[in-house]
């Protein structure tokens, strides 16, 4: 492999966990209603024999600034619609009306908050630990690649220390969501 290409793998895989990153970071509750909050909740339902994500069941909107309004696309669904998201651990409790679910979003506490906050920073670390095994995972093929005698000492020198230089980037950029997301929850 080229060390243009394995500088490509190294970052696209990178990118890939930034990305993942940032969309579990939409289903960290703030205190605003925001339809990522519950739309990637597995909801499990009998009927059609499979555990489904929550888009996939309703459509989702926050008419509100603290309320979530769910509409099921099959209203024979809203049963198990409403106990999945009881059972999640999200801290809403669901308001049935028979043919729609209401959200109500209550305010955070200090305590709740604190809770959150060492959520997001965990989720963060977690994050980092995955950009360490892309390097990780990165530099085994840079040395294979130099054993193998398909790159110079001097390449595999250069391509690790771009790898470095790329997960700093990477980190910075956990660092800068994970310190946003944690102001977001303070705020709100």
């Amino acid at each position: 492999m080229a060390a243009s290409d394995i500088e490509k793998t190294c970052n696209r895989a990178m990118d890939k966990v930034i990305g993942f990153f940032k969309e579990e970071l939409r289903g960290v509750r703030t205190g605003r209603a925001s339809p990522g909050l519950v739309e990637h909740l597995k909801i499990e339902v009998p009927s059609y024999g499979s555990t489904m994500e929550l888009r996939e069941l309703a459509a989702i909107s926050a008419p509100e600034p603290a309320l979530l309004l769910v509409k099921p696309f099959d209203p024979g669904v809203i049963s198990d619609i409403e106990k999945g998201i009881q059972s999640s651990d999200i801290g809403i409790t669901p308001v049935c009306d028979g043919k729609t679910i209401r959200l109500p979003i209550p305010a955070l506490s200090g305590e709740r908050r604190n809770q959150m906050i060492q959520q997001v920073r965990k989720m963060a670390e977690a994050q980092k630990i995955a950009l360490r095994n892309v390097r990780r995972d990165t530099n085994k093929i840079i040395d294979a690649a130099k054993k193998d005698s398909t790159l110079s000492e001097d390449e595999a020198a250069d391509l690790k220390d771009s790898v470095q230089k790329s997960i700093k980037r990477h980190e910075t950029t956990v660092d800068e969501l994970t310190s946003a997301k944690t102001k977001e929850i303070e705020s709100n």
